[in-house]
């Protein structure tokens, strides 16, 4: 019987948790007595805590008190985790944990406490796409990668934002028992047994607007006021008052890409609005954008978010 220990702590994602316990449960519908998952839930005090939605959790056991070893270890993440540092005892615990565990990770923020742990340096690593450049920054050994759902490095495991988790886990179950499992596991919880493209098609896509009073948030707003029109340096400089070269420089500097970086990112983004939003045919919403053709529009939705423009809208689209 495989055992399985989720970390939990105040102000815990309840998502982060609920998401894995109930793959690895709907999991054991199918399986053998002998295959069940065993699940426990580990916190450093006993009793019950409050996640960050309020929701009571309770450990069965603590960081500290359990004397069992686990096949595979997780820690689940919450709003706090980026900010400040876990529960020393957590640290311990997973350092500890990880040494001796067939495969070990996180959900979502429970990077961080793998970071501090010491378990993230020269791994390949994921976590939120909101707090994936902190979790770069502060763990400079890791090498985050800022758009996949999950990944797996080795025995480790981590997982992008929430949600997450559950295509995690059921990656996990596939390993384990085989892809039928998964999607039967899938198919009982309704969701996708491995979604298409990575975290950039759930995330806002434009840099941050440059200061409100600059020459270049003229530049991007002239540009998404106008996203249909084709632009070159030149012009996009002219409208910045500036010369072609100072303007790329200033660009770059104030908003980390390139003039052409931002104009394809405004184009994605105002294609992704048009394709949430209504049914207008692809060629129309291409043109509109700025891509001139539809091919044109699905080779950078491709590129930039992993999905085609068709299959955006019918995951996206709002009723």
């Amino acid at each position: 019987m495989p055992t399985v220990a989720v970390a939990i702590f105040p102000g815990v994602q309840a998502l982060d948790v609920a998401g894995p316990v109930d793959v690895f449960s709907e999991a054991n519908q199918f399986l053998p007595r002998a295959a069940h998952y065993e699940v426990t839930l580990l916190s450093a005090e006993p009793g019950a805590l409050r996640a960050s939605n309020g929701m009571a959790l309770v450990a069965d056991d603590t960081f500290e008190g359990t004397r069992r070893d686990f096949d595979l270890a997780l820690v689940a993440g919450g709003p706090a985790l980026p900010e400040s540092a876990p529960d020393p005892r957590l640290t311990r615990w997973l350092t500890t944990v990880a040494s001796r565990c067939k495969r070990y990770g996180s959900i979502c923020t429970g990077a961080f406490a793998l970071g501090h742990a010491g378990l993230l340096d020269e791994r390949n690593v994921t976590t939120h796409w909101q707090h994936a450049e902190q979790l770069a920054t502060q763990f400079p050994l890791a090498r985050v990668d800022f758009d996949r759902i999950y990944l797996r490095d080795e025995r480790l495991v981590t997982s992008a934002g929430v949600t997450a988790g559950i295509d995690l886990s059921l990656a996990l179950v596939a390993e384990d028992h085989g892809p039928r499992t998964a999607l039967a596991v899938a198919k009982r919880l309704v969701v996708f047994a491995q979604r298409q493209g990575g975290q950039s098609q759930f995330s806002p896509y434009l840099t941050a607007p440059a200061d409100e009073t600059s020459a270049v948030a003229k530049v991007q707003a002239h540009v998404m006021e106008h996203i249909g029109e084709r632009f070159t340096v030149k012009q996009l400089a002219d409208v910045a008052a500036m010369s072609a070269r100072n303007f790329a420089r200033v660009f770059v500097e104030e908003t980390g890409v390139t003039p052409h970086e931002f104009v394809e990112r405004a184009r994605v983004d105002a294609a992704r609005k048009w394709l949430e939003s209504s049914t207008a045919a692809l060629k129309a919403i291409a043109y509109d954008c700025g891509f001139g053709t539809a091919d044109r529009m699905r080779i950078v939705f491709v590129r930039r978010i992993g999905t085609t423009p068709a299959q955006y809208r019918e995951r996206f689209r709002s009723a």
